[in-house]
């Protein structure tokens, strides 16, 4: 009886595991426009390529943007949404400029691990 009850547990206890989901802006993003970014800790790949630094916190991110990219010298702010959305903006938010939406890049090809050969 006693490992019946223990399996029904393991069982139940299973279903309620869920993935761990993200809760930090770190990883790949990805605009609808082919747009990228990546952010490691306090550290960003721009969209031009750039790698530099920024200011950093696990739901947000502001850095100004290098010469030679578009708006170079504009501070981006970025504010984490949920696990998959960041909401981007150039410049402070009274200056009405449009927010953005980006979200989370799919795995690359090139990132999903080899299969071995048969």
């Amino acid at each position: 009886m006693f490992a019946v009850r223990t399996i029904v547990a393991a069982i139940i206890l299973s279903a309620l595991a869920g993935p761990a989901l993200a809760d930090a802006i770190d990883g790949n993003w990805c605009h609808s426009d082919g747009r990228r970014f990546s952010i490691r800790g306090p550290e960003i790949v721009t969209p031009g390529g750039k790698q530099m630094e920024g200011q950093y916190s696990r739901h947000w991110f502001n850095y100004t943007v290098p010469a030679p990219e578009a708006g170079a010298g504009e501070t981006i702010f970025m504010t984490l949404a949920n696990e998959n959305t960041v909401h981007l903006r150039r410049g402070e938010q009274a200056s009405g400029n449009p927010q953005e939406t980006w979200v989370r890049c799919a795995p690359s090809i090139s990132a999903l691990p080899a299969l071995p050969r048969s």
